[in-house]
């Protein structure tokens, strides 16, 4: 494989493309296209009004906003000012929000376009430590509480120069003075603790990972990428956003993703697409009916899932594929692995591929000892792609990095004879609605919050529709009863949609095992049972 450029950081990564390649277009938002160039000068007036607003190295700057142009310009913005992303999603509600700008102490918070008739600010409450939120042009903030500032927030294309009317020099020396050991991203996880816990990641491991991970999938300049995930997930910032501009390869951002969209986005161009089995399986569905084919279309990716030989060999004969990539990575893992080229059909379809280059993985019995080729057992990773730590949470980064530098990712997993790995089960307590993880304890903590419950337990189960759904069983406070659509209501206006139970189950009790913790190994029979 081919070395990742000496570039080191973000900043100095961006600078040497935009200088070797001024004219290389990294964004195509409906017709409205960015240049490297553009995006450079863009980032640069950024940066001069984050240095402007207080900005200092390290600082952590939350985005909040849907995928589009602008977020590409925070981002870099943000890294040319030496600070640290810290992403929100764009499906985050106020008190969410709220609790991820209050643990991580991001002071500066850029918001951009929000659900229609949304302006992202006002769904924030009181927030003593943040100095400035940053609302685009046009938008008025309706909430005289939040210290509302503006900063030129370009929609590529932006003719001129860095240096135009802004102090491009202080920038520049900025930019300059980041360190490959510097963090550029501190990302939310869900977790076992009842809140989301910040993943640290830095400026060199993040070049490395998706440099081989565009490697690996062939992504390149003539590529038109369409990024369904969002930015504010792993995968949608840094192997969608950073992986365009590190290859120069054309990202078009997408907004809100609806199925019924998805033949306009590839007929748009499209040519590497990546996603869950089932928007494969809409594609085949579509051609079938009649659409047009899409030969645009070289290279599709599924993360970690098991995939229907069938469906490879469909997409290849009836979409002229060129290679059907599978991968496994995870927020405080970075890329941990991914088939080739050339790999039979049998392991794209079973199995996430072998481990990266830099990186080592096992798969140990309760005990930590390794487990024969074929057998179950947790995943270990090991290698640059490890996270720094979770922010301000050293006991909790003890618990899952051991002294010896692996990763205990708490996926079960099985490696063949040939270092093939497949990702069978977690072992965390998630469940996933729709591709996005959802921690059972950060769900229980915000219904609690609604004032009428005593107890809550939630668990996710199968759901035909979005793979699994969160059911709540709820026990209310003594003297008061539920309210369920009420409860459900409160939930929809506090709560990322996918976080939201879909159904709830009101109870006098809930079951607890022989330690007096609340057994959902019960709760989840029960619900097995009545689905």
């Amino acid at each position: 494989m081919e070395p990742v450029p000496d570039w080191g950081t973000l900043p100095r990564m961006l600078r040497d493309q935009a200088a070797r390649h001024p004219d290389a277009v990294v964004i195509d938002d409906g017709g409205a296209r960015t240049t490297l160039r553009d995006l450079l000068a863009a980032a640069t007036r950024e940066a001069a009004g984050l240095l402007a607003l207080g900005v200092a190295p390290g600082d952590r700057v939350a985005i909040w906003g849907v995928n589009d142009p602008s977020w590409v310009v925070h981002a870099f913005g943000v890294w040319l000012a030496g600070g640290v992303v810290v992403p929100l999603s764009s499906r985050c509600k106020g008190l969410e929000a709220a609790g991820t700008l209050d643990r991580t102490g991001a002071d500066v918070l850029l918001t951009g376009e929000g659900p229609p008739g949304v302006v992202l600010a006002d769904l924030l409450p009181p927030l003593p430590g943040l100095r400035h939120v940053v609302v685009p042009d046009g938008v008025a903030a309706g909430v005289p509480r939040l210290p509302v500032s503006r900063l030129p927030v370009p929609c590529p294309p932006v003719p001129g120069s860095p240096a135009a009317g802004t102090p491009a020099r202080a920038v520049e020396e900025r930019a300059l003075a980041v360190r490959p050991d510097d963090l550029c991203e501190i990302m939310s996880t869900s977790g076992t603790t009842g809140t989301p816990k910040g993943v640290m990641l830095d400026h060199a491991q993040v070049l490395r990972g998706y440099w081989d991970w565009a490697e690996i999938v062939t992504l390149g300049e003539n590529d038109r990428y369409p990024v369904i995930a969002p930015f504010s997930h792993g995968f949608g910032l840094n192997a969608g956003l950073v992986a365009c501009v590190l290859r120069r390869a054309t990202m078009l951002p997408v907004r809100v993703f609806s199925p019924e969209s998805l033949m306009t986005l590839v007929g748009s161009g499209a040519s590497v697409l990546a996603g869950p089995p089932t928007l494969f399986h809409r594609l085949l569905e579509e051609l079938d009916r009649g659409a047009p084919d899409v030969t645009s279309l070289r290279v599709a990716i599924c993360g970690a899932a098991a995939v229907p030989p069938s469906l490879i060999t469909r997409l290849v004969e009836r979409v002229g594929l060129e290679r059907v990539i599978n991968a496994y990575g995870l927020m405080e893992g970075t890329v941990v692995s991914m088939t080739r080229a050339g790999d039979p059909v049998e392991v794209v379809a079973a199995t996430a591929g072998r481990p990266v280059p830099g990186i080592e993985v096992r798969v140990v019995d309760d005990d930590g000892k390794d487990v024969p080729p074929g057998e179950r057992g947790e995943i270990l990773q090991r290698g640059y792609g490890v996270m720094r730590g979770y922010w301000g949470e050293p006991g909790r980064t003890a618990e899952v990095v051991d002294e010896d530098g692996w990763l205990h990712t708490g996926d079960v997993g099985v490696l063949d004879g040939s270092g093939n790995l497949a990702v069978v089960d977690r072992k965390k307590d998630l469940y996933i609605v729709n591709g996005f993880n959802v921690s059972p304890a950060e769900v229980e903590a915000l219904l609690l919050r609604e004032g009428s419950l005593a107890q809550v337990a939630v668990l996710g189960v199968p759901d035909a529709v979005s793979g699994e759904a969160g059911w709540a069983y709820v026990v209310p406070k003594a003297g008061q009863s539920v309210d369920v659509p009420r409860l459900l209501a409160w939930a929809k206006d506090n709560m990322s949609g996918f976080k939201v139970p879909k159904r709830v189950v009101v109870v006098d009790t809930l079951p607890v095992n022989a330690n007096g913790k609340i057994d959902k190994v019960a709760l989840r029979a029960a619900a097995t049972g009545e689905t």
